[in-house]
């Protein structure tokens, strides 16, 4: 909600439309990424069986957690920014 509690502006709606895009865009980019660094050698080296299945295993129990904390961080971040005015106690930031 704006500072004011009222409804939202159209000028807010999109900015958090924005920052949940990105949010969503940019977890899956690190958890595919995470995935890659831990389960990627699997692919690229001839490893033992029971190595190769704790690193699928493993890559595919980081995937999930690197994208829900990814996404959790983002927003979480956006609500801190702009939820409290610059100047605490005043109206305007300016004055």
């Amino acid at each position: 909600m704006s500072m004011t509690g009222g409804r939202r502006t159209q000028a807010e709606r999109d900015a958090m439309t924005v920052e949940i895009g990105y949010a969503l865009v940019s977890a899956v980019f690190a958890a595919v990424v995470v995935f890659g660094a831990v389960a990627g050698p699997v692919w690229l080296f001839e490893l033992p069986g029971t190595v190769e299945t704790v690193l699928t295993w493993a890559g595919l129990v980081l995937l999930p957690v690197v994208f829900f904390v990814r996404v959790a961080s983002v927003l979480y971040r956006y609500r801190q920014e702009s939820g409290q005015p610059s100047q605490p106690g005043r109206t305007n930031p300016d004055s």
